[in-house]
């Protein structure tokens, strides 16, 4: 099938590369010249396991091509998906102008019966306003909702091996074409109507990052009576109503999606004239979160002047992401606090005021503390007399529970963790 894809940012190139596996002809619009460079030498622009490999197939097989025109991405498309950046405006709710111009752009030249994909999140009620918008043009186009559901980190694996897909509109033809474009997946299929469709990514995301928060709320409830949140959340875990995952305590929920995404739905929900004060608990919940692991770096050194250790600057594993991470709020607090931040990442982006280093000893080396904020499986194999003989003074704020605590303090070192 003929498949254009507006915008190769994160969601739009694992879709893009994973539709070309897939057998599909893809067309990519995208209007960064340097991005749209780095893509066609079949370069990924930023770190997704597995996501180099997918380009280049697709590229070698000749399914994806590159263009800085969206009106020239979309001629001869059957399906166009629209992942553009929707950013949070002044209350919080999601700003859909990057849509909006795209689809003045591009609108104009669709044929009769494309199917216009939301693949981006946007607001409840958004179908129903690009379909009039659209409408304008006269082409004929169709706007459906088809929200992603990828995880950084393993995003291509989500792509192949999706939970489900979730396909919103009323059009009976444009359901048929969805289908007919996933068929290779093997996945439970939802459909629904556009505003059920645009309500399950905000619903989904708003509950995984009410497990995070309450996580992180028992874990602190555990250290102030004397329990260990890991074996508390263990023992909840065993239970199939509750299970393992997104209950793991930490420094709070960061990313591109998750801050986004929960004060998002609190603007819907104002809007719609209902007080979501439990996404509001969670939102105070996850900032009192971050605040709490600096009050135990500052409970352990006087900042200013200080030396700190930092592992970790991706909000969370397996991505090179830094926006809204936990790690870099709590490394430019430290900074502004006065202490000097050393830390090491295997794949972060740069963070200004931060000394990078190479390895996680040299992070240690001469610091006063060692402040653990990312959760890299590479940390917990690391030489503990080695951190211990570099650091200046050997204490250990572990703010994922990664490592032994035991193990630790046989070492001689002091160690601190959530909720432990």
């Amino acid at each position: 099938m003929q498949v254009a894809v507006i915008g190769a940012g994160y969601v739009g190139l694992v879709t893009g590369a994973g539709l070309a596996y897939l057998g599909h002809n893809v067309r990519l619009g995208e209007r960064d010249p340097d991005k749209l460079e780095t893509l066609s030498a079949g370069e990924v622009p930023f770190f997704e396991a597995g996501l180099d490999r997918l380009l280049s197939e697709g590229i070698d097989k000749n399914l994806i091509s590159f263009y800085a025109d969206n009106k020239q991405a979309v001629e001869a498309a059957r399906v166009v998906f629209v992942a553009l950046p929707t950013p949070p405006d002044e209350e919080g709710a999601a700003d859909t102008t990057y849509i909006e111009e795209a689809l003045d752009d591009f609108g104009p030249s669709l044929g009769p019966g494309t199917v216009v994909v939301l693949k981006s999140t946007v607001p409840v009620g958004s179908v129903a306003r690009f379909q009039a918008h659209l409408d304008g043009f006269g082409v004929g186009a169709t706007v459906i909702s088809n929200p992603e559901f990828l995880r950084e980190g393993s995003a291509v694996g989500d792509f192949l091996h999706p939970d489900r897909i979730v396909i919103g509109t009323r059009s009976q033809e444009a359901a048929e074409v969805m289908l007919e474009l996933y068929q290779a997946l093997q996945a439970p299929v939802v459909v629904t109507d556009p505003a059920s469709s645009e309500m399950i990514k905000y619903a989904s995301n708003a509950y995984l990052a009410t497990r995070i928060t309450f996580a992180n709320a028992i874990a602190n409830l555990c250290e102030s009576v004397g329990a260990d949140v890991k074996d508390v959340l263990l023992g909840m875990g065993y239970d199939r109503r509750v299970g393992f995952h997104f209950l793991n305590p930490g420094p709070g929920y960061g990313g591109s999606c998750f801050p986004k995404d929960t004060r998002a739905l609190v603007a819907i929900a104002d809007e719609a004239g209902y007080d979501f004060s439990l996404l509001r608990g969670v939102i105070e919940v996850n900032e009192l979160q971050r605040r709490r692991v600096l009050d135990k770096v500052r409970a352990a050194i006087d900042l200013d002047g200080a030396t700190v250790g930092l592992w970790g600057l991706a909000f969370k594993a397996g991505t090179d992401d830094i926006r809204e991470s936990p790690a870099v709020y709590l490394a430019e607090e430290l900074i502004a606090g006065g202490a000097t931040v050393q830390a090491f990442d295997p794949e972060a982006a740069p963070v200004e005021g931060v000394i990078r280093v190479d390895d996680p000893i040299q992070a240690a080396k001469d610091a006063d503390v060692l402040l653990i904020a990312t959760e890299w499986p590479e940390f917990q194999s690391v030489d503990l007399r080695a951190v211990r003989d570099a650091m200046a003074v050997p204490h250990i704020i572990d703010a994922r529970n990664i490592l032994d605590p035991d193990a630790v303090r046989r070492l001689g070192m002091e160690y601190e963790g959530i909720g432990r």
